[in-house]
């Protein structure tokens, strides 16, 4: 059976806009099935994480905490200091490629599977939905019914838990930056003690509620820009969601001649949760999350047909040829990951449970103190670590004949704490002829690790005067 093109004409609106410009209200079924169980299962995992995550310890601290108060990051373990967010460079590009490659192959199985849009909405509030209001068609019939006293009822239960589950997101959500036993704290105290969470909260849950009480599929065709960009990222050899053409047009009854597997029951439109007819080809509206499979696989078991007249394939696959899943195009994506985990990963393993800073103090570069040249620093030392530490700091790389003050004890910093110290090296000035680097560098009693900082030591010009430097920032002389 030859067809000269393999899907029908698209529509010309969104699907969710009527003719006239209203909005066309969704009430996607039920679709049971492999691919629904599995979703379910992944669902499921995914809010155990979301919600467990504050409350594991690791390391004394939540498994995530972004402590921004206290400018310290802990990450399963791994604790990031202020200085440290340069990595977050490693952590957007790593996301970006791994979009990239993991689109190349496998289309949009982020968005239907594991994005918390979709999470959210398909695995909680359209379960407490249908718990209330019942099926699809119950549903559609119950929103287009007169206002009564059982509608108002209905409405009025579903709307107040979804305020319940979207208040729980938001306080779950702040959990991840004040830590899960202040967000208890501040839930038992009064709203003018910490007025700013409060607000934070109350505007984040009614963004929550409004999203998935109303809004919906919305952000999915309106807002979020990952289904345009998918025009970019895929290809016929990427795997999507696809309606087998040759196989089940043209479209009839069971019991006609001269037709295809499909039957045009429609089912697969029911249950779709962006309204788009799957028949007409891979859509930007189309969220990968395999509803329309199993709802046509059902209708094809139950006609006693082979299952897969809508399937995942790619589209090359349903044309008939051989789906090529090494191409250039995840090649490319799959280097540019793998180089940023490499990178990334032996970053990562460098970081020091300490950071030091140096910087000169503020004033004259340097001072001249009779027949010695005199630099004043700051160092400024941060304990990442939630035990308290002693570490030690020395001066490397020093000419001969040059001291130090200021660093002969150790510095004992406290849990996540922060110490200042004055730094002074002198040069005598008959060695001086012209500004040398040095180190200055910091280790813990054990030895466990060291870091350190280059400062660079500056003096007058060679065959100046006591008084004389000859630099134009006019250095003092004497004491500062």
């Amino acid at each position: 059976m030859q067809h000269t093109s393999p899907y029908k004409p698209q529509r010309d609106t969104v699907t969710t806009i009527r003719d006239d410009g209203s909005r066309r209200f969704l009430y996607p079924a039920d679709a049971p099935g492999r691919f629904d169980a599995g979703r379910r299962l992944t669902a499921l995992v995914l809010i155990a994480i979301y919600v467990l995550l504050p409350w594991i310890k690791v390391g004394g601290y939540p498994a995530v905490f972004l402590d921004v108060a206290n400018r310290r990051f802990h990450l399963f373990g791994l604790t990031l200091a202020a200085q440290d967010a340069w990595l977050l460079f490693f952590l957007i590009s790593g996301l970006g490629f791994g979009l990239f490659f993991v689109t190349a192959l496998f289309g949009r199985v982020w968005c239907g599977w594991a994005c918390p849009h979709t999470v959210f909405l398909d695995h909680v509030y359209r379960r407490v939905e249908r718990w209330i209001e019942g099926d699809a068609v119950r549903r559609r019939a119950l929103a287009e019914a007169p206002m009564s006293a059982g509608k108002f009822a209905r409405r009025g239960a579903k709307h107040a838990l979804y305020f319940l589950l979207s208040a729980a997101i938001a306080h779950m959500f702040l959990s991840y930056f004040v830590s899960m036993p202040a967000v208890w704290g501040m839930m038992r105290g009064a709203p003018t003690s910490n007025w700013g969470t409060f607000v934070f909260i109350a505007v984040a849950t009614g963004i929550v509620y409004f999203n998935f009480a109303w809004f919906r599929e919305q952000l999915c065709i309106v807002i979020c820009p990952y289904g345009r960009l998918q025009s970019a990222l895929t290809d016929d050899n990427t795997l999507v969601i696809g309606y087998d053409w040759a196989r089940g047009e043209p479209r009839g009854k069971p019991d006609a001649e001269g037709v295809g597997d499909c039957v045009a029951c429609d089912r697969c439109v029911n249950v779709c949760p962006t309204g788009i007819d799957i028949r007409h080809g891979l859509q930007m509206e189309c969220v990968g999350c395999a509803a329309c499979i199993d709802a046509c696989d059902d209708v094809m078991q139950r006609l006693g047909r082979r299952k897969g007249l809508i399937r995942y394939d790619s589209l090359a696959g349903l044309a008939g040829r051989a789906t090529r899943w090494i191409r250039p195009r995840t090649i490319v994506y799959g280097i540019l990951l793998a180089i940023g985990a490499m990178v990334a990963g032996w970053n990562i393993a460098g970081i020091r449970p300490a950071v030091i800073g140096v910087t000169r103090l503020v004033g004259a570069p340097y001072y001249v103190d009779g027949d010695s040249i005199r630099n004043q620093f700051f160092v400024r030392l941060v304990n990442k670590r939630s035990a308290p530490v002693a570490l030690t700091v020395a001066v490397r790389d020093l000419p001969e004949g040059a001291s130090v003050r200021g660093a002969e004890a150790p510095v004992s910093i406290g849990p996540l704490g922060e110490e200042i110290r004055p730094l002074i090296v002198i040069e005598p000035r008959s060695r001086y002829s012209s500004p040398f680097t040095f180190r200055v560098e910091a280790s813990d009693a054990a030895g466990s690790f060291r870091i350190s900082r280059s400062m660079e030591f500056l003096g007058p010009e060679p065959g100046t005067g006591p008084g004389q430097t000859g630099n134009p920032h006019g250095p003092g002389t004497g004491n500062p």
